[in-house]
């Protein structure tokens, strides 16, 4: 069971991964959910699990327009009334037809307020159309959601190094992705601006930008062939120096951190 206190900030992963992503950010009275890349059923089963109420997510912030990051956006948000937020280019580009009285826009670099949050839209380097990453900040905390992104560009930076707790992508390991059996334009597209951020470029991000207030560092979208929980923990472990690292599952929810 989950409880909340004023001045407190939860976030869980509903999962993370290549099969679905799903971020969950919310306070005594309110969420959002940063991406809806699992079906409604899978989304609702999560949450209950986690003791998180479904009905107090207000909005759901649409990164970019791959499946999974989508799979569930119409059908939870037609069951819950929840408005969804994405760019125009996003929207036409995707098959996703929400219902039209629930969908919102969101311009680059301009934050969007949900009662108690501001939403502030991140622009990225990945192959999607209009992609964004997203920090989030309600009752003095900060959390950022960088998944999905080629490099660690100035914007990623700037808003990494404001947070309190992060989402991180750790998406390959480049031993593992060089040696494995992916074919080399694949392995070229992972590599690339627009592709994944690497282990061990996620580990420069977070040694070079942290802040000294970051309490907690979320390990995210870790490919299924090219990467090892094992691996990563070992590579971050020597580093954490009182930031609290965990790993988050492409199978299964995490436990809901609060941040107090």
């Amino acid at each position: 069971m989950v409880i909340f206190a004023s001045m407190t900030l939860s976030i869980a992963s509903l999962n993370s991964g290549s099969n679905g992503n799903c971020y969950y950010i919310g306070n005594e009275n309110d969420a959002v959910l940063i991406d809806a890349g699992l079906s409604c059923r899978e989304t609702e089963r999560r949450m209950l699990r986690l003791g998180l109420p479904i009905g107090k997510v207000r909005a759901i912030f649409i990164s970019h327009e791959h499946h999974d990051h989508i799979k569930g956006v119409e059908v939870l948000s037609r069951r819950y009334n929840i408005p969804v937020y994405m760019t125009t280019a996003t929207y036409l580009s995707s098959r996703m037809r929400p219902d039209p009285a629930l969908l919102r826009s969101f311009s680059t670099c301009e934050p969007v307020q949900v009662n108690d949050f501001s939403v502030h839209p991140i622009p990225k380097q990945h192959d999607g159309i209009d992609p964004h990453s997203f920090s989030v900040s309600c009752n003095g905390f900060t959390v950022g959601v960088f998944t999905d992104i080629g490099e660690a560009s100035p914007h990623i930076v700037d808003h990494f190094s404001r947070c309190h707790a992060a989402f991180l992508e750790a998406n390959y390991d480049e031993l593992m992705l060089e040696t494995g059996g992916y074919p080399v334009h694949l392995k070229r597209r992972i590599r690339s601006e627009v592709g994944h951020l690497s282990n061990n470029q996620a580990l420069e991000l977070f040694l070079a930008h942290r802040a000294p207030f970051l309490k907690l560092l979320i390990l995210s979208h870790l490919s299924a062939n090219n990467n090892h929980p094992n691996i990563l923990s070992s590579l971050f472990a020597p580093h954490a120096n009182g930031t609290r690292v965990t790993i988050a599952s492409r199978e299964e929810a995490s436990e809901v951190f609060t941040l107090t």
